[in-house]
């Protein structure tokens, strides 16, 4: 299943969240910080997919 925009960012201010606090080892700080950089890539896309339909939309006025 697809995560939306919306629960991906969630997914990664949690990720923030954890890595702020401290409390995880390096590994698991170095697998959170790659699976946030994949989400904020995954976001990044879904922003420029949307952009694109929205200045598509605006010429079609």
């Amino acid at each position: 299943m697809t995560k939306t925009f919306e629960e991906m960012l969630e997914e990664l201010r949690g990720i923030v969240r954890r890595l702020e606090d401290g409390d995880a080892s390096l590994e698991e700080s170095i697998a959170m910080y790659e699976r946030g950089a994949l989400l904020v890539k995954q976001c990044e896309d879904l922003l420029g997919t949307a952009e694109m339909k929205l200045t598509e939309l605006g010429r079609d006025q």
